[in-house]
């Protein structure tokens, strides 16, 4: 797949341009900020995140215009985190005709309640062989480290999907793919949730035994959401989706488990996201999924729960323990 571009500068946008410059000889990188930039090709290393990744900048063509690098390119991976890809697709000029934005976002977004794939086919009026997504097990601060990862792709066209999957394998990167977009997306937004509400218990002193009991739950409630927002076959067991929660809801390296623990030990919300100077998508995912499911009405009682501790401002070590009645 030639020409492809990075657009995002945090932390999952390096690790997906170091996976694509295993296999593509140069990518174009939208970064939003000259300093940035200038810091990047003076150090060879992304100045505020994954900086012990260190790239070949001759094989980078950089720019802060994202419509110059979406001009100069043929597939766009979006790695923006979710309250700020409205804000970034708002200044694409160019037209998408014959692109393909692959989106690695895990969230949806809070204006429009909607998940990318949608919002990008309503706002440029893509088609779904054009869209894809990224889904799966994979902390950038593992790429970062080599670690082998497995990642899932989605697609409504089962040959774009392996194209873009053969773009992202490596050594220690495996990928599959599927035509689940939907499911896919939805799963990534929940799983962000359920991190938060397991990084919450661990605060409040829940041990293992709960929290297994809580992530067995909490598959479930992706399986009912998913059917009741796409009825397709998926197999919930898969990487894609509950390798995705237990990463997720388990790493050290989740900033939704950091969320929830910092919450769990009596932050406010305003407060934990501030120390963490992080975007936490589970927090904005909670409010989505719930005005989403205020029409479905699926049965979501960790979803519910989580909504009434960051919305509502309710006592966590209250709603948990109404919570533990709920699970079985």
């Amino acid at each position: 797949m030639s020409k492809v571009a990075i657009l995002g500068s945090g932390s999952w946008a390096t690790a997906l341009a170091k996976i694509v410059m295993t296999n593509e000889q140069e990518i174009n990188w939208y970064i939003r900020r000259q300093e940035a930039i200038d810091a990047f090709v003076q150090t060879g290393q992304n100045p505020g995140y994954l900086s012990n990744v260190q790239f070949d900048t001759s094989r980078i063509h950089f720019d802060t215009d994202i419509n110059k690098i979406i001009s100069a390119s043929d597939v766009m991976i979006l790695a923006i985190p979710s309250p700020y890809v409205k804000q970034t697709t708002s200044k694409i000029r160019r037209s998408l005709r014959g692109k393909t934005i692959i989106t690695a976002v895990k969230g949806m977004i809070p204006d429009e309640n909607m998940i990318v794939t949608d919002y990008l086919a309503q706002k440029f009026g893509m088609s779904d062989d054009h869209l894809a997504v990224i889904a799966g097990p994979c902390h950038a601060e593992e790429i970062a480290l080599d670690r082998l990862s497995y990642l899932t792709i989605g697609c409504a066209n089962r040959d774009k999907a392996q194209q873009v999957a053969t773009l992202l394998q490596t050594s220690y990167v495996k990928t599959c793919i599927s035509d689940d977009v939907v499911g896919l997306e939805y799963s990534s937004v929940m799983k962000n949730i359920y991190a938060i509400a397991a990084g919450m218990c661990q605060s409040l002193r829940y041990g293992d035994n709960f929290q297994s009991v809580l992530i067995a739950n909490a598959i479930q409630e992706i399986q009912r959401f998913a059917q009741a927002t796409n009825n397709g076959h998926r197999n919930i067991d898969a990487s894609g989706y509950l390798g995705d929660v237990l990463v997720t809801s388990y790493s050290k390296f989740s900033r939704n488990r950091q969320f929830g623990q910092m919450i769990g030990m009596g932050y406010s919300v305003k407060a934990a996201q501030m120390e963490m100077q992080m975007v936490a998508e589970g927090y904005y995912g909670t409010n989505c999924i719930h005005i989403a499911n205020e029409a479905l009405q699926v049965n979501l009682p960790i979803v519910d729960a989580m909504y009434a501790i960051l919305y509502e401002r309710q006592s966590p070590t209250i709603v948990i323990q109404e919570l533990t009645q709920k699970l079985q």
